[in-house]
């Protein structure tokens, strides 16, 4: 079963998502089961993260053991957030232009 997970980080900021990503990597190296990643900005400049991924044990996995250990290095906290199991996904013809290369 697949996950929608969305994550909201108050403090959590443009500037500290950029060391996040370039800290782990996951473009570069993407974890076991992602699927969609999607982050965006509120006006406060707080971050909020839609992921979708193939099971909740492959969330569960990159959390322990790439995304914990490094907002832990960067001083970050953990976002609040939940998981939620997936009734309909829809991927349309724009999505092609957002596709990790």
């Amino acid at each position: 079963m697949t996950y929608l997970g969305i994550f909201t980080g108050d403090g959590f900021t443009k500037q500290k998502y950029e060391e996040l990503r370039k800290e782990v990597g996951w473009e570069q190296n993407p974890p076991a089961g992602v699927i969609f990643h999607a982050a965006g900005l509120d006006s406060s400049g707080n971050i909020h993260v839609s992921d979708i991924w193939e099971t909740e044990q492959d969330f569960n996995n990159f959390f322990s053991s790439r995304l914990k250990p490094a907002m832990d290095k960067i001083n970050l906290p953990v976002p609040k957030g939940e998981l939620y199991p997936i009734h309909n996904v829809n991927a349309f013809q724009g999505i092609e232009s957002h596709k990790v290369k």
